[in-house]
């Protein structure tokens, strides 16, 4: 048995016999002292494995392919971003229904991008973005909008792939990502072996993503907020949170993508229009230092103050979570932009490039206004917290923490909207990430009934091991994954890029769009 099975094994046992040995400690923290071991051994391999402040190989792969790729479609995120707006509305569907090749979906354009938006807006919007200003100070913003800016030419891209190359089965269920465009595309190139090499690399990660920055990240910050809201005591408070959170996402992640995409067609919107609109009213209130907040954002991040090692640092703290919000360059989402129901590939890849737009440029940008505006010039937390962790009011607050404290200076009520937003972003996160994890799962392991139902069990135990771990370390985890996935979808996105540009061209003909 492998060191890494032996972890896993004792991860599991601890989950289960936990119960009967927690009479000293608490059941969060003997679950915590099980998991935090196998977080730290991949954030070791993945993430500090590089000398000194030296820039991560990671970076140069998600800013330089996605400057490539705006730059190759010719500032497509920008030239066709009405296009984009009028695909999701609907505009061009007769076009779609009566052209082009290859097999309906099961979902419309609207719902597999509300289904996709649901797996990357969720607690990176709140929790990861104060995260970074904590840690990076208010610079860190400005790479993170840059970073969401230029990762919609990238989400065009996979998104477009995972279109053209999906498998459709015989009762006309879909499955696609970046697993089926690495193995076909770089088999049509000539790259078989090699595409199929790397689709098992990215099925194995994606898998471990689904269960750490796509699950265990958004219980613990669920469960972190609802102990601190709720007043609630004990050593197993966030286990039982966890446990009642699991209930819930099993009933739902049951009925598959159809049914997971009409839950979040209904919950996404809502709940990002209320936050954004929460918002905006702390933004509004208090527009006076609107200007000042935006001069600390471009002047820090040239020269910042938060004691990160300079500029690298802050830049990297940016980008870092950046891309754990956005996903751009990971391919997770093309797993749920291949179910759409279209004949066009490019037109679903329209469609996603708003995503990095929605849930980086508007709400993560939104939130760090909040953060800063709360904290003026230093005069509530002092940026720089090691490990994203800061003292106000006496009191050490981390993530989700902080931005709950931005939000109830200025709205009363706040306490309650914010638990209920950060739960319901947790949810429809874990929801989406259930169907990512579970297609490539299936790819792996086969696409049969015992094994849908054992990743599904698999899934939902990790809704508790996240609730009760630490978030150090459940965020290390999670980093760890969701940015490992970069390298093997990366390397085929820069092999079929020529295909994505054949698929534009024949839809923008098809819709009489040329220029």
């Amino acid at each position: 048995m492998q060191l890494s099975q032996k972890r896993i094994f004792s991860l599991l046992f601890f989950l289960f016999s936990a119960p009967l040995f927690a009479q000293e400690r608490g059941l969060d923290e003997r679950i915590n002292e099980a998991f935090t071991p196998i977080a730290n051994w991949w954030g070791a391999v993945v993430l500090h494995n590089f000398p000194g402040t030296e820039i991560p190989t990671i970076i140069f792969l998600l800013v330089g392919g996605a400057l490539f790729f705006t730059v190759y479609f010719g500032f497509i995120n920008i030239k066709r971003f009405p296009t984009a707006v009028n695909t999701v509305r609907g505009k061009y569907d007769e076009v779609d229904d009566h052209g082009g090749e290859g097999e309906d979906g099961e979902v419309s354009h609207f719902q597999a991008l509300a289904t996709a938006v649901s797996g990357t807006v969720g607690n990176g919007n709140i929790a990861g973005v104060a995260l970074a200003i904590a840690v990076g100070g208010p610079g860190a913003t400005f790479w993170m909008i840059l970073c969401g800016l230029i990762g919609m030419s990238t989400k065009f891209v996979e998104c477009t792939l995972g279109v053209k190359y999906r498998d459709v089965g015989e009762d006309g269920t879909v499955y696609g990502g970046p697993m089926y465009y690495l193995t076909k595309g770089l088999e049509e190139r000539g790259f078989a072996r090699l595409g199929k090499t790397l689709a098992v690399i990215f099925a194995v990660l994606c898998i471990g993503a689904s269960f750490g920055g796509g699950n265990a990240a958004q219980s613990n910050q669920a469960a972190m907020q609802l102990v601190e809201a709720f007043g609630m005591t004990g050593g197993s408070a966030r286990t039982i949170i966890g446990v009642i959170m699991m209930v819930l996402v099993g009933v739902i992640i049951i009925g598959g993508i159809k049914r997971i995409a009409s839950v979040t067609e209904k919950v996404v919107p809502f709940m990002a229009l209320m936050y954004i609109l929460a918002c905006l009213y702390i933004i509004g209130t208090n527009i006076t230092f609107v200007d000042d907040a935006f001069g600390m954002i471009f002047s820090q991040a040239f020269n910042p103050q938060a004691g990160l090692g300079g500029l690298l640092g802050v830049l990297i703290t940016g980008f870092r979570r950046a891309a754990f919000s956005n996903e751009a360059g990971a391919g997770s989402a093309s797993i749920a932009h291949s179910a759409v129901k279209t004949k066009y590939a490019a037109s679903e890849g329209l469609v996603a490039l708003l995503e990095p737009f929605i849930d980086t440029v508007v709400i993560c940008t939104l939130t760090a206004l909040v953060i800063i505006i709360f904290n003026g010039d230093n005069t509530v937390f002092q940026y720089g917290g090691e490990g994203g962790i800061v003292t106000i009011a006496g009191q050490q607050v981390e993530g989700a923490g902080i931005t709950a404290a931005a939000f109830s200076k200025y709205i009363s009520f706040s306490g309650p909207f914010l638990t209920i937003a950060v739960v319901l972003f947790a949810i429809s996160t874990m929801i989406s990430w259930s169907y990512y994890g579970l297609q490539s799962w299936m790819y792996v392991f086969g696409k049969s009934k015992l094994s849908d139902l054992t990743y599904k069990i698999i899934f939902l135990l990790f809704i508790v091991i996240g609730a009760a771990g630490d978030m150090s370390a459940v965020w290390t985890f999670s980093d760890a994954m969701i940015l490992a996935l970069v390298f093997p979808n990366m390397i085929g996105l820069f092999f079929l890029f020529p295909k994505v540009k054949e698929e534009l061209n024949r839809y923008l003909a098809a819709i009489g769009t040329t220029k």
